[in-house]
């Protein structure tokens, strides 16, 4: 229905509501509503932030994705092969009865950690993302998963690593900057309103700096741009330390008061000369000296470091140098100078209250989320997974190694259950599929990751067909299960007011459960003051200073100080698949937009060199599969570089396999054995 037409309809309401999905500005949202279907999704003012900006998937997409032909709206069984999308329509009850002995059986000859949940981020809301469900694997003695080595782990421990628990700079603060500096962040596609505050700084006088191996949107707007090779910027941050000492440029009253760990920090930077720096990096020496000249005249500086570093090798020492740039010239202290990272420490979350991991059976043992195609498919683990749960999550078309992901899932000797809003690659493998209302379909409390502002919404519309929610489904698990302790039967508006701790002085005297719904509850620090390192915040490390040396990173991992270390290329070209404008993650994947194939950007020289032409059909490759893709040429990407967006589904491509299929799941970060989508090597050519 267009705008036009929704506003001329008759019996319509406008009801608030919030963007649950996997990004860090967790958006206000206003929803135009017929009392029956989702039919049209606004921004609204009532988070500040936000301001009633929203991205172009959420208003296009989201009506669809609820009333879609994809949608699920009935439990369904397994009635041919996986993969075949034969099933037949069941009930609640009987799909209850077929997980009970599915889990059982599994439990029964190999123990309950023979069972594993294989969630991820799907909805950010903290009872539909993590509440009865957590407490309901917790009691079963299911195997854990640590989640979060697939995406974020790596940049929250960087950044933990110098500052612990407390929270880095609000978004905001950013108008004050004289200088902004952006590395590794597509602020346009996955940090909307961060674009709209860099925007009003520099129509204040602010500059803009970004870095990033591609040309992207806000990189037009800046004053310099470095497109850097993929995975080094630890030697750009590293070169540059250096030579700010060099230069006498060190905050030196800063560092003694707030460091730790300095003479080692620096003597690792000395390793790396700006022109080892230019060379390495494949940069011009005169852009690294412009960065210099440009970042010690600035009086306020704030740097944003996206997810994008995480993703190669040695990404947790890349974050980890660069926000030690801003420790060492004392870019601290004061609104507008500071480390965009991390506004979710400022909620007063109260995890173990809401999960309740003290459920669980002592020695349950814990896997990467990386590693589990690998798990399953080994029958020799001890004890191997036999049942698997996958929700909020979408493994095949996000997992490295998609292939792998994709065999371990057709094993006839796993009982695998599937729940979500709508079929998707990975539900086709499911022998019970349950169908998972939406966001939209049940009440939830969001905090952010980009943000500092608690909301709260309640549904605008009834659960569509026979749907229920996440936590409505893991109570009457549990209940099946003989689960029959109080904490099973927590209504939803309890579970809201154990996700946070009301006597907080954040909360102003309210209850989770009583956030108004019509604006949001900035999270503050002491007094209702702004959110400032080293002035309002001060870091949660166990010297109670800023560790540019770690102990926990030595002792855990073997990286005290950052390192950089080259990954080795097997093959020609270097493929890097970002955040898409047409999905968040692989949420969005079965629309229309997105089913159609996906663009390969390839540099104007590797294109002639290997006589592709635009908008030309080309197939990449490596050993572990190979995808068919349309070459957009551009000068955006540099030479020996491919981008193409993540995210898409099978029927996307002629080989019905993704960008996925091809990334290695071997190849780990440096920190928190996280996944190294960025070091994928392929070759090309025309299809």
């Amino acid at each position: 229905m267009s705008p036009d037409t929704a506003a001329t309809t008759p019996n319509l309401q406008t009801k608030p509501s919030v963007c649950p999905l996997d990004c860090p500005d967790t958006c206000s949202l206003s929803v135009v509503t017929d009392g029956k279907h989702i039919i049209q999704v606004r921004g609204s003012d009532a988070n500040p932030y936000t301001a009633g900006a929203i991205c172009k998937k959420v208003s296009n997409y989201y009506p669809d994705f609820i009333h879609g032909e994809g949608r699920l709206t009935q439990p369904l069984l397994r009635t041919g092969p996986r993969g075949s999308l034969e099933y037949k329509a069941i009930s609640w009850e009987e799909a209850f009865d077929h997980i009970y002995n599915g889990i059982n059986s599994a439990i029964g000859k190999y123990g309950p950690q023979s069972v594993l949940p294989l969630n991820y981020s799907g909805p950010h809301g903290q009872l539909a993302g993590g509440s009865m469900d957590y407490r309901f694997f917790h009691k079963l003695g299911a195997t854990q998963l640590d989640r979060g080595p697939l995406c974020g782990a790596v940049r929250g421990t960087a950044y933990t690593s110098l500052f612990g628990s407390a929270p880095g700079m609000e978004p905001e603060q950013a108008g004050k900057s004289d200088l902004i500096v952006v590395a590794s962040n597509n602020v346009t596609v996955s940090n909307l309103h961060l674009a709209r505050i860099i925007k009003a700084a520099k129509k204040n006088g602010a500059k803009l700096i970004v870095i990033d191996p591609k040309k992207i949107k806000i990189a037009e707007q800046a004053d310099l741009y470095i497109q850097i090779k993929p995975g080094t910027d630890i030697v750009l941050f590293l070169a540059l330390a250096a030579e700010l000492e060099k230069c006498s440029a060190l905050d030196t009253d800063f560092i003694n008061r707030w460091v730790y760990g300095i003479e080692e920090y620096l003597q690792a930077a000395k390793k790396y000369s700006l022109d080892d720096a230019a060379r390495i990096c494949e940069v011009p020496l005169e852009q690294i000296q412009e960065f210099l000249s440009t970042y010690t005249a600035a009086n306020n500086v704030s740097m944003s470091v996206g997810n994008g570093a995480e993703r190669g090798h040695s990404g947790g020492s890349s974050i980890r140098a660069a926000m030690a740039l801003q420790v060492i010239t004392g870019n601290m202290g004061r609104a507008g100078a500071g480390v965009i990272a991390k506004q979710g420490f400022a909620f007063p979350a109260t995890p173990n209250k809401l999960r309740r991991p003290d459920l669980m059976p002592e020695g349950v043992r814990m896997l990467n989320i990386v590693d589990v195609a690998k798990h399953i498919l080994d029958d020799n683990l001890a004890p191997p997974i036999k049942a698997v749960f996958i929700y909020n999550h979408n493994p095949v078309c996000t997992h490295p190694d998609q292939n792998r992901m994709r065999r371990a899932l057709s094993r006839e000797d796993v009982f695998i259950v599937g729940c979500d809003v709508v079929m998707n690659d990975s539900m086709t493998y499911a022998d019970i599929i349950l169908p998972a209302s939406s966001h939209f379909e049940s009440p939830d409390i969001y905090a952010a990751y980009g943000q500092a502002h608690l909301q709260r919404a309640e549904p605008v519309i009834p659960a569509v067909g026979n749907s229920l929610p996440n936590t409505e489904i893991f109570r009457r698990l549990a209940a099946r299960f003989g689960f029959n302790d109080d904490l099973f039967k927590t209504d939803d508006y309890q579970l809201m007011d154990e996700a946070y701790d009301p006597k907080a002085p954040q909360m102003k005297g309210l209850r989770p459960s009583e956030v108004p719904l019509d604006r949001s509850l900035p999270m503050l620090a002491e007094n209702d003051q702004e959110l400032i390192m080293c002035k309002t915040v001060f870091p949660a490390t166990k010297t109670g200073k800023i560790e540019l040396y770690s102990e926990d990173m030595e002792q855990q991992f073997g990286y005290g100080l950052p390192r950089y270390e080259e990954v080795t290329q097997n093959l020609p070209f270097a493929l890097i698949s970002p955040s898409s404008s047409k999905r968040t993650n692989a949420t969005f994947g079965g629309h229309k937009d997105s089913i159609a194939i996906e663009q390969l950007e390839i540099h104007p020289q590797d294109a002639q060199a290997k006589g592709i032409t635009n908008n030309s059909k080309v197939r990449i490759w490596n050993a572990l599969g190979e995808v068919i893709l349309l070459a957009k040429v551009t000068d955006k990407v540099k030479p020996g570089v491919f981008y193409s967006p993540k995210g898409t589904w099978l029927k996307s491509s002629d080989s019905k396999q993704t960008v996925n299929a091809l990334i290695n799941s071997e190849i780990r970060t440096d920190i928190m054995s996280g996944a190294c989508y960025n070091d994928t090597f392929v070759d090309i050519a025309p299809a």
